[in-house]
């Protein structure tokens, strides 16, 4: 699938601007390429064939291999709490999957509900998974085009919310102070974070597409 092959090409241009400070362009870039890792990763765990075997590209090496997995890893735990939400998410959402206005507009109403309150690792892990999940969604349904709509969009919307944030933090390698423990007793900070975010996702949900109704 042609989504995902350009994965490589992006691993390729972002990998080495983790050792110095990212210009906004650098952290979009990386930014998109992280969120084709997740929905390639989402998508294999629901079953979901979309693509041939030759066009699945393997999560890039170096440093972003290690943002990637932290990545998932948090999403993994995130998605384990509350399930319901970051699956049929189309449905949730009331939406038809086969208008790209109508996914692109769900996808940013849900995204900006997110962080009304602020921005944390955890939004940002919730803003993936719902990404993912609307992805599958969109493959399930035969849209899989929709697939790079969703990448761009996020791509879209990290450049004019998330950017400034991530600088401040040296990128997107600051992810991974996040796990500080591997005890599921212990929870990092970063969950805490993510906790706060479900009201707003939820009434994003409700909201999104009223007046349609």
């Amino acid at each position: 699938m042609e989504v995902l092959r350009r994965s490589s090409v992006f691993a390729a241009e972002v990998m080495e601007v983790f050792d110095r400070s990212p210009t906004d362009k650098e952290l979009v870039s990386q930014a998109k390429a992280l969120c084709r890792d997740y929905i390639n990763s989402r998508l294999i765990r629901a079953g979901v064939s979309w693509s041939k075997p030759e066009y699945n590209v393997p999560v890039p090496g170096g440093k972003l291999a290690e943002v990637s997995s932290i990545l998932l890893r948090l999403g993994d735990e995130l998605e384990y709490i509350r399930p319901n939400v970051y699956r049929n998410i189309a449905r949730q959402l009331n939406i038809s999957l086969h208008s790209e206005t109508v996914v692109t507009d769900a996808f940013l109403a849900v995204a900006a509900q997110i962080f009304t309150a602020g921005i944390t690792w955890g939004k940002v892990v919730s803003l993936y998974a719902v990404a993912a999940g609307l992805a599958v969604d969109c493959v399930r349904h035969a849209q899989p085009a929709m697939v790079h709509t969703i990448v761009d969009c996020l791509g879209e919307f990290v450049r004019k919310t998330l950017v400034t944030w991530l600088k401040r933090r040296g990128g997107w390698a600051d992810i991974t102070k996040c796990v500080v423990n591997t005890d599921p007793s212990l929870r990092s900070h970063w969950l805490v974070a993510a906790v706060c975010s479900f009201g707003h996702f939820l009434k994003a949900i409700f909201f999104v597409l009223l007046p349609e109704r």
